[in-house]
């Protein structure tokens, strides 16, 4: 897959998937604008693929406030006139059955999760409308499709990204956008790796993790990525509007 002067944006991309799947898009020739809310890792992501010889800009911000998913598209149009890809990575876990979920949790979800996806499509897709070209992935979860038992907002909101992903793709097919989703399944993060670290029986959530996996392992990020980069490849440009599921078995 050759993604040589693409112009790319990978939000969340401070660790996790979504630095994996912009050092990727790097080593693959794109330009790529990374995005964290920490400045700390989305830094370092962007010197991780500077120190391999690629070109990479950082733009710190919350994708759930619109002046972040603004200047996101602007920096790319500003510094290199185009965008071409626009992975939607940014997310957060905040676990828990319905009847212990607050308010305030399913907003956290809802908030990061399907509005930060919403308004980074949005200002995506009015510049690649002009352009009359674009590719966005969205990384939603095996639980958009599949239930898992105490994620009920989170399952929400990565469902909402899957249905978001399938209208966009309707809406935009004759503007020559393809909109794609990518549904992971137990990835072995670091965000994963601190709430069993935290938890309290890590052996027992670690295994508890692992069973509900068929292939008896957890994912590694680069996998993620690797499916993320098809997605949005010349390779694949008779795919819209799909799901790529990637999950090692669990929606067996």
């Amino acid at each position: 897959m050759n993604f040589t002067d693409k112009v790319v944006i990978v939000t969340g991309s401070g660790a996790g998937i979504g630095r994996s799947a912009a050092i990727e898009f790097a080593n693959a020739g794109a330009k790529v604008i990374v995005n964290s809310r920490s400045e700390i890792t989305g830094s370092e992501t962007a010197e991780l693929i500077r120190q391999s010889g690629h070109e990479a800009t950082f733009v710190q911000g919350d994708v759930s406030s619109e002046d972040t998913a603004k200047a996101l598209i602007e920096k790319a149009v500003s510094k290199y006139n185009k965008l071409d890809v626009v992975v939607n990575c940014a997310g957060i876990v905040v676990p828990g059955r319905i009847e212990d979920t607050s308010l305030e949790d399913w907003e956290k979800n809802m908030q990061v999760n399907a509005r930060g996806v919403f308004l980074v499509c949005k200002h995506a897709i009015i510049q690649m409308k002009k352009q009359r070209s674009g590719v966005i992935v969205n990384v939603a979860s095996i639980v958009a499709v599949k239930g898992v038992k105490e994620r009920a907002a989170y399952s929400a909101s990565k469902g909402a990204v899957l249905a978001l992903t399938r209208a966009l793709a309707a809406d935009h097919t004759k503007d020559n956008i393809r909109v794609n989703c990518v549904c992971p399944g137990t990835i072995l993060t670091p965000s994963l790796e601190y709430r069993i670290k935290n938890s309290d029986d890590p052996d027992k959530m670690l295994k508890d993790f692992v069973d509900r996996q068929p292939m008896g392992r957890l994912g590694k990020p680069e996998e993620i990525a690797q499916a993320i980069l098809f997605a949005a490849s010349d390779e694949a440009a008779f795919l819209d509007g799909a799901n790529i599921v990637i999950d090692g078995g669990m929606a067996i």
